[in-house]
């Protein structure tokens, strides 16, 4: 082994070396770190983990979210129809008029001259306008034999209103009217004797008397009377 000389230069002055530990402790570092990293191991796999959870699990809760909105949108949709059905009624109650003013109540409903008359007649001067008692259907406007020119009116609630002996029309077939809503001029085309407007109510295809049906719905043809909304002058 070569002695170092005097004049050499001390390549390990000023550094410190590490020992070097025992085997036997470095044996312990090393089984200390495996142990604990199997209990590392041990605790995570204990936790849940958000890719191992059952896909049908993950549906299920997605198809319950989704059943929980589409429960509370019908419900909205429900609540909030429910609004406008109720604002709906408030705002347009079932309206009868009388269809002329200022007539003379002539020819009521019965037997005449040995026949049914089947309607009243309300005498006004040729040419007054006439309008619809309520809300319907025109399914006829044009001539109609014995009435003449004539209108006829399909109620919302079935019934039907006819118009006879008009001079003139001012409606076409298939057209929606609404209570007040001019329908012709009076006059005396047909079998009429004299200007006027006869007046026929037809529930379930037959005649019947337009007084009592009208006072019922707040309207008084002899009288000349009417509530634009009935129920409300009921009460």
């Amino acid at each position: 082994m070569r002695q170092r000389l005097s004049s050499e230069p001390d390549r390990y002055r000023g550094r410190r070396r590490v020992p070097t530990p025992p085997r036997s402790r470095y044996a312990a570092v090393v089984t200390t770190a495996f142990v604990g990293a199997g209990i590392v191991a041990l605790g995570a796999s204990a936790l849940p983990d958000a890719k191992d959870v059952s896909p049908t699990v993950l549906d299920e809760l997605k198809q319950a979210s989704v059943t929980s909105q589409d429960v509370a949108a019908r419900a909205d949709n429900a609540e909030r129809a429910s609004r406008d059905s109720r604002t709906k009624v408030a705002a347009e109650p079932e309206v009868w008029m009388l269809p002329l003013q200022g007539y003379d109540f002539n020819s009521p409903y019965g037997m005449r001259w040995g026949k049914l008359h089947t309607g009243v007649d309300l005498v006004v001067p040729e040419g007054t306008p006439y309008v619809a008692v309520h809300d319907g259907l025109v399914t006829k406007a044009g001539w109609f034999g014995g009435y003449g020119y004539a209108v006829i009116v399909q109620h919302t609630d079935g019934s039907e209103a006819i118009y006879g002996h008009s001079s003139a029309l001012s409606v076409k077939e298939g057209q929606q009217v609404k209570a007040g809503d001019q329908l012709g001029l009076v006059g005396q085309t047909g079998h009429a004797y004299g200007t006027h407007l006869h007046l026929e109510l037809h529930v379930k295809g037959a005649p019947i008397d337009p007084v009592p049906y009208l006072q019922d719905r707040g309207v008084d043809i002899k009288l000349q009377v009417e509530a634009i909304y009935p129920d409300a002058a009921a009460s």
